[in-house]
């Protein structure tokens, strides 16, 4: 749909542009319409990105969390343990989108000859939002139990008719990383590719868990927390600035949390300077039961609905 029409907006240019913020956070396509006005160029504004970006930036900006700021080269957990289970509703504004759940498998695996957590997130699409297309996400990772590393990440992304199936290996010790990318029928292989890492790094299931691991207490509201992984053939470095704690309401009881806003980079998707808020909880177990995002209209939220296997009750 296209419109030319310069003006502020009525009603039924909101609902264009809700319903086509919605059809990008669901589906693959890269731009449904533009609808220029005299305060915003809206062929800018609305080439929103994908459910594929948007939902990985998210979780992205969620959970790689990789900090330069601790000195702990090998942390202590005790904050996760196997068999844990966080499970959240993703909404924008009164619709609820889809449910994503990060679960830690229940027992141990090998990777190396040492043992390792298997730990998935999953993003699945539910109810209304699934008319503009069926997204089935799954990213993964084998983190090491001593370490708090990532020895293997994979992703399995489905939405639409769109698939995406890739392997990454990590050399943490000689600083590589080896990606594999598969066909459709994610049994082919199609590429394979050797990266140079940094130094030693997170993806984005891990860096979460590896936060967990860290202390926060003695963070003061303005310090920043530095954000370093690999994915999507790219190392990422964000910072992530704290802001101190507040007391919310979730539907697994009342909590006192950290607050920490990602310093994301300009575009015109999100709203405002620090448009992107997540809520961790100020206890032993650290677990993120709110996050939200200010679009360029209206809002996304993730929040948490239950959490099962924690370690610290």
């Amino acid at each position: 749909m296209k419109l030319t029409k310069q003006h502020a907006f009525t009603k039924e240019e909101i609902a264009i542009v809700f319903d086509g913020q919605i059809r990008n956070f669901i589906h693959q396509t890269a731009l449904f319409f533009v609808i220029p006005t005299k305060k915003l160029n809206f062929r800018q504004v609305l080439s929103l990105k994908s459910m594929r970006r948007l939902f990985t930036y998210f979780f992205a900006i969620a959970f790689l969390w990789s900090s330069s700021l601790f000195s702990q080269e090998i942390p202590t957990n005790d904050a996760f343990t196997f068999g844990e289970e966080l499970n959240f509703e993703v909404s924008y504004g009164w619709l609820n989108l889809a449910d994503a759940k990060l679960q830690i498998n229940k027992r141990s695996h090998t990777q190396n000859n040492r043992p390792h957590y298997k730990i998935d997130v999953f993003g699945k699409t539910k109810g209304a939002a699934t008319i503009f297309g069926r997204v089935n996400d799954n990213w993964g990772t084998y983190l090491d139990t001593n370490t708090i590393h990532p020895s293997v990440f994979y992703q399995h992304i489905e939405e639409g008719k769109y698939r995406k199936h890739e392997k990454v290996s990590f050399d943490q010790k000689n600083k590589k990383a080896l990606v594999e990318v598969f066909e459709k029928d994610n049994r082919t292989l199609k590429s394979v590719k050797e990266y140079d890492l940094p130094g030693q790094i997170q993806d984005i299931v891990s860096g979460f868990y590896y936060l967990r691991t860290l202390d926060l207490e003695n963070l003061e509201p303005g310090e920043t927390v530095l954000i370093r992984g690999f994915f999507d053939k790219e190392i990422y470095n964000i910072k992530l600035i704290y802001e101190g704690i507040e007391r919310i309401d979730t539907e697994i009881g009342e909590k006192e949390t950290y607050i920490f806003s990602p310093q994301i980079p300009k575009n015109k998707l999100f709203r405002g300077d620090y448009p992107v808020k997540i809520w961790v909880t100020k206890d032993q177990n650290k677990i993120p039961v709110k996050i939200k995002a200010n679009l360029f209209l209206g809002s996304l939220n993730f929040d948490i609905i239950n959490a099962k296997g924690l370690r610290n009750n």
